[in-house]
């Protein structure tokens, strides 16, 4: 199929050596513990006249974030339709010929925004068996006219995610009782351009390498927030008390998990979970993930009534540029960790 990406003929030499070195029954995706369904919290009671009903409901999300990290939510008011037609153009895009969606000039847009796997792999544990389309907001526009169809749809989507996005900031920051230099903050820091989208396709992994590759490797999200709309396929897994938990999935909903940004302000009482997709060998797997981020130069400051200040002040430019240049060096972002007091 001219739409796949080349994994095996690139990752060739590296399996081939881990066989030589007799590790091919090595479980780098061992099996998960359990498999479970996330909070599940209706935010149509969002918009009850009871407040007492409101108030609940904005505990239970923040709760979920305090607790587990990651929380599913319906009734949030993206229609089923969009998500629809997201899906279907998703599809269409995945499926043109592998060297048309690889060139540099394809949809007109910078080159990086399609990506697949890892070809600059070193070892069994870096590679990935997904291919995705990246897109900053800010690219949107610029795409071309072929694509007209994509953008429009991408484009309301993004209108739709953005103010749910803040508004699940907001309530998180104020069930902190977060003090913060304005009470805008989001509003005035994660402008409409400052975010990403990202598109994702993992393909059927041939039976005798899906146990060894992930689909995503295990990471935190680099955002304050992230919303995900995953298929009925399978895959995503996250770690909690030291064990790998399948979630399962629940095509009605969206996805909502903390990232290292809200952890950092919420001086560590929100958690930002290791979290990662594995493969499947029959099915392929698509999800629309939303990156809740700031402006580059906005400052990342720790909250807190109760306990001293965890993380050292930092701007999203100075923690992208940390995560970058550890992925150059070792593969995987290192996270908060630079930033710890």
């Amino acid at each position: 199929m001219d739409y796949e990406p080349p994994f095996l003929e690139t990752y060739k030499t590296l399996l081939q050596e881990e066989d030589s070195n007799r590790n091919n029954d090595l479980l780098l995706v061992e099996n998960f513990d359990d498999e479970i369904e996330l909070p599940l919290i209706d935010l149509n009671r969002l918009n009850e006249n009871n407040l007492d009903e409101r108030d609940e409901c904005m505990e239970e999300i923040s709760d979920a974030a305090r607790r587990w990290g990651f929380f599913q939510i319906v009734n949030h008011g993206i229609s089923k339709d969009l998500l629809g037609m997201m899906l279907f153009e998703q599809m269409k895009l995945f499926y043109q010929p592998f060297v048309k969606k690889s060139s540099d000039n394809f949809l007109g847009l910078p080159p990086r925004t399609y990506r697949w796997g890892n070809p600059s792999a070193t070892n069994l544990k870096q590679l990935l068996w997904s291919e995705a389309f990246h897109f900053p907001i800010s690219d949107i526009s610029m795409m071309d006219n072929q694509h007209k169809s994509l953008r429009w749809n991408i484009e309301a989507f993004e209108a739709a995610v953005t103010p749910l996005a803040q508004c699940l900031a907001e309530i998180l920051a104020c069930k902190m009782n977060m003090i913060m230099k304005s009470k805008n903050y989001f509003k005035e820091n994660c402008f409409q351009k400052s975010s990403i989208i990202r598109l994702n396709r993992y393909p059927p992994c041939p039976k005798l390498l899906s146990s060894k590759l992930y689909g995503l490797m295990p990471h935190n999200d680099s955002s304050f927030i992230s919303i995900v709309y995953q298929d009925h396929v399978g895959g995503l897994e996250l770690l909690k008390d030291g064990k790998w938990i399948h979630v399962k999935p629940n095509p009605g909903a969206l996805v909502i998990n903390i990232g290292d940004l809200f952890q950092a302000l919420s001086n560590g009482i929100y958690k930002s979970i290791k979290h990662r997709v594995v493969v499947s060998q029959k099915e392929e797997r698509y999800s629309v993930a939303f990156f809740y981020c700031p402006l580059l130069e906005t400052l990342i400051q720790s909250h807190s009534h109760t306990k001293p200040a965890m993380y050292k002040n930092f701007t999203f430019r100075e923690y992208r540029e940390q995560n970058e240049k550890a992925v150059k060096q070792t593969g995987d972002k290192i996270g908060l960790s630079k930033f710890l007091l």
